[in-house]
């Protein structure tokens, strides 16, 4: 039986059951949890001293107000980090590549940002959708046009999301399957063939991390311009 190379996609089942939630939960359960230790393993370090980097660095264009957000922050990085970079072995799947996941994470946060605008300063978050001195014949055409790009930017963080790491895994499943084939036919092919796999799948790694930190900083930026 001839599988399609879109079957890795599909989000694995066993018994009828969706198996989708097990794939999420189970990247939060290989962080350690802190201990009332003095001194913690170099896990733990390094796991602190990447939480404070991160966070220090998101959080220096956000005002007091802005700054309740970074724990939600950094646990919305640390999953999607994990669950992408899980993604890369061998017979696993990768929740990230469905565009109704990176929606329902893009959605309410995105939704959050704007109705927190609402209430906190209605004049300034209603007048990102006029910008100041347009002239008077413009004002109506340009309202629209802030609105939909308004709407679009959820669409915009879960598209990205998955379109990268989707064209990534594609990528890495039709170089392997070119080594396969090349194998016994031409060697020499084949090894570079190889050596080219080999450094798609550090880039899809480079990948898998900067996706997550750009989801993430773009809903930042949200943020920003609502508090």
């Amino acid at each position: 039986m001839n599988l399609s190379f879109f079957d890795q996609f599909m989000s694995p089942t066993l018994m009828g059951v969706s198996l989708i939630l097990m794939a999420l939960i189970f990247p939060l359960l290989l962080f350690p949890n802190p201990t009332n230790k003095w001194l913690g393993n170099r896990l733990s370090s390094l796991q602190l001293w990447f939480s404070h980097s991160f966070i220090k660095q998101l959080m220096i264009p956000l005002n007091i107000n802005g700054h309740k957000w970074s724990l939600l922050l950094i646990s919305l990085m640390i999953l999607i980090m994990s669950i992408n970079l899980l993604g890369l072995l061998p017979y696993t799947f990768t929740p990230t590549t469905q565009l109704s996941l990176n929606l329902g994470l893009a959605m309410p946060l995105w939704l959050a940002t704007v109705l927190v605008g609402l209430r906190n300063q209605p004049t300034t978050a209603l007048g990102h959708l006029l910008p100041e001195g347009t002239p008077t014949l413009l004002i109506p055409i340009l309202i629209i046009i802030e609105t939909i790009s308004l709407f679009i930017q959820p669409l915009a963080l879960g598209v990205r999301l998955t379109a990268n790491l989707t064209a990534g895994h594609l990528l890495i499943q039709l170089m392997s399957t070119a080594v396969f084939v090349l194998l016994p036919l031409m060697p020499t092919t084949a090894m570079l063939a190889m050596m080219i796999l080999f450094l798609l799948t550090l880039l899809e790694i480079a990948v898998a991390m900067i996706q997550a930190f750009v989801f993430v900083l773009l809903l930042s930026l949200y943020l920003q311009e609502n508090v």
